[in-house]
């Protein structure tokens, strides 16, 4: 298989870039990175980048209670154009309500269909989920769009106060793991003039020396951490002498005390944003409005009951999108399987009482704790359309099952080699009017 160039993972890459990659990957006490990954910008994307962050970091999130935004009319007629999924709704319904609303389930039968006919496939990129409802997902994007997600973190940090502000020379951003397997790579940022970026795993066999971890990380100097709770959990009890500006918590709800002990143990702000690999960062928590404040002006937000009818304003229902920056992958209608109710303030909407995707960690017999996306990797490569894994306060494992009925031995057998031989483990299935479940649940103490 041809092997990718430097210049091929960073098309902009100047000598101080290099320079960079090289004290990332090379210095004494870095982990053993298992995996090689890049920007791919060229100058034409980071122009389009920049310009995208000019247009959008400011834009107010706004709109009436009792009206669409002005622009979902034109997205929905270019939706009903251009993608082959919504093509087959035939005309465009007078009411926005009459339109049929998509899950989780759409894109997994067939991403290909919700590609524009209009994009240019040469540069397409596409990655898996491993979030803790449902199967993962094949999900397509664009160098372009990845290099998107910043101007929207950068817009969440600024509302607590924080501007980045390392640049050539600097390391910006720190993505950590806590898994068995994880992919790490090291990069660059070009719109943050070339600035070093990580993804490490904190799991102790990616360290040829445990003592590696905090040393590598002061070495480095990050502005901000992001990563998952159960991650930043590791990370707190690792002997820090230099500390981030921020840390962002994406993909799994935090605790108010796992925040408030990342908060004094770092002394900065901990931000907890509510995203998803299908639609990108989506809103924020702000404690000061009570609930979780929109970030994308061309994000539009419906909470519905589960007949897809709107329900009344401050009643919670399901959290419903339009839109969104990934120009591969449009939005609409698509039922996200979170909850929460929506409240229009003076200011801005804002998702209250949000339910999204709680941090599971599991115990194996011989006591070690595992993260739950150790369990969606040991599983990943059965066909299973749903699962769900709950441990009992014995240490025993549930595991509810749909579908894949020949693979059930294979499963056990996965799970039993991941959590130990003599693992208690009870297989039932679905019941096929189950409704939507937690992925991951325990009854643990110290889950």
């Amino acid at each position: 298989m041809e092997q990718i160039t430097d210049n091929e993972r960073y098309p902009t890459l100047s000598d101080d870039g290099r320079r960079m990659l090289r004290f990332l990957r090379e210095h004494p006490n870095a982990p053993i990175y298992r995996n090689q990954s890049g920007n791919r910008l060229t100058a034409q994307d980071l122009e389009r980048v920049r310009a995208f962050e000019k247009s959008e970091g400011n834009i107010p999130v706004k709109w009436s209670p009792s009206a669409l935004p002005t622009w979902v009319r034109t997205f929905v007629e270019k939706c009903m154009n251009d993608v082959p999924f919504y093509r087959r709704y035939g005309s465009i319904p007078d009411h926005f309500e009459d339109l049929p609303t998509i899950s989780r389930a759409d894109l997994g039968r067939d991403i290909a269909v919700f590609v524009p006919d209009s994009l240019s496939i040469e540069r397409l990129i596409n990655f898996r989920t491993s979030g803790t409802t449902g199967h993962p997902l094949l999900i397509a994007s664009h160098p372009e769009v990845a290099a998107k997600y910043l101007v929207f973190h950068k817009r969440a940090l600024k509302r607590f106060g924080i501007e980045l502000l390392n640049g050539r020379g600097k390391v910006g951003v720190v993505l950590i793991g806590y898994q068995r397997k994880c992919f790490t790579y090291v990069s660059v940022t070009p719109s943050m003039d070339e600035s070093g970026l990580a993804k490490i795993n904190l799991y102790p066999t990616d360290w040829r020396n445990t003592d590696d971890r905090a040393k590598y990380l002061d070495a480095l100097d990050p502005e901000v951490y992001t990563g998952d709770p159960i991650s930043f959990e590791i990370l707190a009890d690792l002997p820090l002498k230099k500390y981030p500006r921020a840390i962002i918590s994406t993909s799994m709800s935090m605790s108010e005390a796992l925040s408030r002990r990342l908060r004094n143990r770092f002394g900065c702000p901990v931000l907890d944003i509510y995203s998803m690999n299908e639609a990108g960062p989506i809103a924020v928590a702000d404690s000061s409005v009570g609930g979780h404040v929109l970030l994308q002006p061309h994000m539009y937000v419906e909470i519905l009951d589960p007949d897809g009818r709107k329900v009344p304003m401050g009643q919670r229902g399901e959290v419903t999108l339009t839109g969104g920056f990934n120009f591969c992958l449009p939005l609409l209608r698509y039922r996200t399987g979170d909850f929460a109710a929506l409240r229009h303030s003076a200011r801005e909407p804002v998702l209250v009482g949000l339910e999204g995707r709680p941090p599971v960690r599991f115990r194996t017999m011989n006591g070690e704790w595992i993260n739950n996306i150790e369990v969606t990797h040991a599983l990943h490569k059965f066909p299973i359309p749903r699962f769900a894994l709950h441990q009992k306060s014995d240490g025993s494992l549930q595991l509810k099952m749909h579908g894949a009925r020949r693979y059930q031995r294979a499963v056990i057998g996965a799970l039993k080699e991941l959590f130990g031989d003599g693992q208690p483990l009870k297989l039932e299935t679905f019941r096929d009017n189950d409704e939507k479940v937690i992925q991951y649940t325990s009854e643990m103490p110290g889950d």
